[in-house]
């Protein structure tokens, strides 16, 4: 939806306004006439019936061509003009034999048709035109990358290069053609029949080679420039004309927006035309429905004449519309104006909307950017000639490419298997406390099995020394303490051994008491070994989670990067991201500030018809964008400012102060 959808249903929505604030209703049933015109019963009753089969007729059309009565809010031009027909207002259909009030009421139902179908048009040349004039930008910008790049501007030469080739061509053998045909009138009468088919030939060769050398000698002055120097002077003048195109459209467009079904905007909420006396005020609705019509046939008409400038077009728009002899007509005239205009829609439906679109494509065709073929015929060109000595290497590296491919192939599932989905499994085991998931250094038994062979040791140790030295064993009370001390690390008895056997090393090692002390230490260091090691297990364990999305995150960063390259290789431009519209819609209100930064009031502060339409067509691509871009309540808000924006009766302050509140309101969708 754009705001000309919303501009024609405000027109219509005025429209009903106006025909409801009328005081003429419908008429009568015959059959709640008075009894004095029983005498003309017959003659009445078909007058009424025919009368009342009109408004009917009138009024189902009138109900197709409302906004509010369809879910597309817009019709066609064929449809539109179909229907216009249907209502059949040319046909001049007598109504002097019909009642006074069904008269009246058939001519409001007739005037209320004409409106809405001159609304339905209205909105029609109003997309039209921005249709056309909003890729104007892009063939513009075309140029100025062209402009902007020597390189550019020779690229642009070779893809050029055959059209000019062609075009010398043609004018080359047209002039020897009309030397030909001069010089055989000139002779034809001296010599008929003297000339064979060679002797024609090498004349004709020989009137090619003279207009050859005479079109050398004609362009002597353009061989001091370049071909490069001479396409770029084409690209300039190609640019001059679409700038120019591109500005009578926008004149155009603001031209309608401001003038065309214009009613009083205080009309809508106090007092309405039912309420005033003048006669003429009643009427002026349907002056302002007349204007408009030559008002839309006029720009039709104008729009596309590239040698006139702005200034000048709006003053041949308007002069032409005040001295239409339709919008000039006297009172006994009006009942046959409804009828007028519908003409004059049919004819702006079937005539100059369709030549103004033909005319638009021709000169955007002549000035906009270069074709498909001539864009790619030289790349294309070169990969034809190219091909053979591809297709050759293919065919001779199949084997190697086809291995390249299974490696690749199978590199990735390696990939896909070992580096994302062996870690998600890991992860998920840790979560759910799986055995074959947790972390360890040692087994973990092994630490109870090396303690409890320490605390024998240690035990067998004391129980030989004590019977030794003291003569008695230990009891029980005695081990169960001992084997507590060595759960704590204790070693007392032994290292006791190990210092007394240290006095007479010699002594000791032949009883063997100081090798298994020494044996005894060493367990007991492989036991706090393993402690440290259980306690590293544990830290292990408790960072396991960590651990296994640090493995996870290579493969995972490796795939998101792939993805997002393959989805921005493989979408191109059809497939634009939010940022890319985001971007867009930066660039567009970089362009409406500069529209209304450099526009030049007028002298109640508004912009012109040329600034305006620019606006319009900015703005029109602003508020597509901001559709993708924003959520619904936001939307509805931002079509609140786009609306203030568009507003031309605020001024340009205001309007610069809403494109700067845009700005800064919805920053957080924009950047």
């Amino acid at each position: 939806m754009s705001f000309v959808v919303d501009q024609v249903r405000r027109i219509d929505a005025q429209l009903d306004r106006f025909q409801l604030s009328s005081s003429v209703t419908a008429p009568a049933s015959p059959l709640l006439r008075s009894a004095s015109k029983a005498s003309h019963a017959v003659q009445s009753d078909e007058n009424q019936a025919r009368s009342l089969a009109r408004i009917t007729e009138l009024q189902n059309i009138i109900k197709s061509l409302s906004t509010a009565s369809s879910s597309q809010p817009l019709l066609r031009s064929t449809q539109l003009e179909r229907l216009i027909e249907q209502g059949a207002l040319s046909r001049g259909t007598s109504i002097e034999n019909y009642e006074d009030e069904g008269v009246a009421y058939k001519r409001a139902l007739e005037w209320l048709l004409v409106s809405k179908a001159t609304a339905q048009t209205y909105g029609i040349i109003l997309n039209t035109l921005l249709e056309q004039t909003i890729p104007l930008s892009d063939d513009i910008w075309y140029w100025d990358e062209v402009l902007g790049s020597y390189a550019y501007s020779g690229l642009y030469t070779i893809q050029t290069s055959p059209r000019r080739f062609w075009n010398w061509s043609k004018d080359v053998y047209g002039d020897a053609r009309s030397r030909l045909d001069s010089l055989r009138t000139n002779s034809v009468e001296e010599r008929p029949n003297s000339n064979s088919m060679s002797d024609n030939w090498r004349q004709f060769y020989g009137l090619v080679k003279d207009s050859i050398r005479d079109r050398t000698i004609a362009d002597m002055r353009l061989n001091v420039l370049s071909p490069l120097s001479l396409s770029r002077a084409e690209v300039r003048h190609k640019q001059k004309h679409l700038k120019r195109l591109r500005e009578l459209s926008a004149s155009g467009l603001g031209v309608l927006m401001d003038e065309a079904l214009t009613f009083d905007p205080e009309e809508e909420d106090s007092m309405t035309i039912k309420d005033r006396t003048d006669n003429s005020d009643k009427e002026e609705w349907k002056n302002i429905v007349a204007k408009s019509v030559a008002l839309m046939e006029t720009v039709l008409r104008n729009v596309t004449t590239l040698e006139t400038g702005v200034n000048e077009f709006e003053d041949t728009v308007f002069t032409n519309v005040e001295d239409d002899p339709e919008l000039v007509r006297s009172e006994e005239e009006t009942s046959s104006r409804p009828a007028i205009l519908a003409a004059k829609l049919q004819q702006i439906l079937a005539v100059h909307l369709p030549g103004h679109v033909t005319a638009t494509g021709n000169l955007s065709r002549q000035y906009g950017r270069p074709s498909l073929l001539t864009r790619y015929w030289f790349p294309a060109t070169v990969l034809l000639l190219s091909s053979s000595t591809l297709l050759r290497i293919f065919f001779n590296r199949r084997a190697e490419i086809v291995t390249w491919v299974q490696e690749l192939g199978a590199t990735t599932k390696d990939f896909w298997y070992n580096w994302v989905m062996q870690p998600i499994k890991k992860i998920v085991g840790t979560i759910r406390h799986d055995k074959d998931s947790e972390i360890a250094i040692m087994s973990k038994q092994s630490l109870q099995g090396d303690r409890a062979s320490l605390e024998r040791m240690v035990v067998d140790f004391a129980r030989d020394d004590s019977s030794s030295s003291e003569g008695h064993s230990l009891g029980e009370a005695e081990i169960a303490e001992l084997r507590a001390k060595v759960r704590e690390g204790d070693l007392t008895p032994v290292l006791r051994a190990y210092e007394r056997d240290l006095r007479k090393p010699f002594w000791g090692t032949v009883r063997g008491d100081l090798i298994r002390a020494l044996l005894i230490q060493i367990q007991k260091t492989k036991v706090d070994v393993e402690v440290a090691i259980g306690g590293i297990d544990s830290l292990l364990k408790s960072q396991e989670l960590v651990f296994g999305f640090v493995g996870l995150t290579p493969g995972i960063l490796v795939c998101l990067g792939t993805f997002r390259w393959l989805s921005g290789t493989l979408g191109g431009r059809k497939g634009k991201s939010k940022g890319k519209r985001q971007g867009r819609m930066i660039r567009v209100l970089r362009n409406i500030d500069r529209i209304l930064t450099a526009a030049t009031p007028s002298n109640n502060g508004m912009l012109s018809y040329k600034e305006h339409g620019l606006l319009l067509c900015e703005v029109h691509v602003l508020r597509q964008n901001g559709q993708q871009v924003f959520p619904g309540e936001i939307n509805r808000e931002f079509l609140e400012e786009i609306n203030d924006l568009v507003d031309f009766r605020t001024g340009v302050e205001r309007q610069l102060r809403v494109a700067e509140r845009i700005r800064w309101a919805y920053s957080k969708w924009l950047y």
